[in-house]
């Protein structure tokens, strides 16, 4: 819907740009990564108009989607299996968040595990080993989730470069 390709080129710039933070926020979890990549993608193909960003726009989307979803799938199915209830992920959450202040980026990381761990620590009955058992099985269930929304993140992105490719230059 832009009328030069200049304008087209800057609003791809953007996007693009919108991406890699998307990609980044699925990492490390400042930004809604995925949100950001599937709210993104659309208003690329919007402006730019036409079928090849439509169809690009599309497919990441629903690659971004399967990503949310299996992310949050994983770690659910994995949190539920070792009994983990909500208690303990929500004081990681806000070590995390401490954490990232306290040491950033990798005090995101850290907070989260030691959050996770004192909370269990403590539903546990002080038994350290059943808590680092826990608190293990959470930590990888949770990297698998984000390697796995991740990598279906980068295809979403692929798909938006394939589609730029595709719509600049034939």
């Amino acid at each position: 819907m832009l009328d030069s390709t200049a304008t087209e080129a800057v609003a791809t710039v953007i996007a693009g740009l919108l991406l890699i933070a998307g990609a980044l926020g699925v990492v490390l979890p400042v930004l809604p990564g995925s949100l950001l990549i599937i709210l993104t993608l659309p208003v690329w193909a919007f402006l730019l108009g036409g079928p090849v960003p439509w169809i690009a726009a599309v497919i990441g989307m629903i690659l971004a989607i399967a990503g949310w979803s299996g992310s949050t799938v994983l770690t659910g199915r994995s949190l539920h299996r070792q009994q983990i209830p909500r208690g303990p992920i929500l004081i990681g959450i806000a070590a995390a968040i401490a954490g990232l202040f306290l040491l950033p980026p990798l005090g995101l990381f850290i907070g989260f595990a030691a959050g996770l761990f004192g909370a269990e620590y403590v539903r546990r009955d002080r038994d350290w080993r059943a808590a680092g058992t826990a608190s293990l099985h959470a930590l990888r269930a949770m990297g698998l989730g984000i390697l796995v929304e991740f990598g279906l993140a980068g295809l979403a992105i692929s798909a938006f470069a394939i589609g730029v490719l595709i719509h600049f230059v034939f």
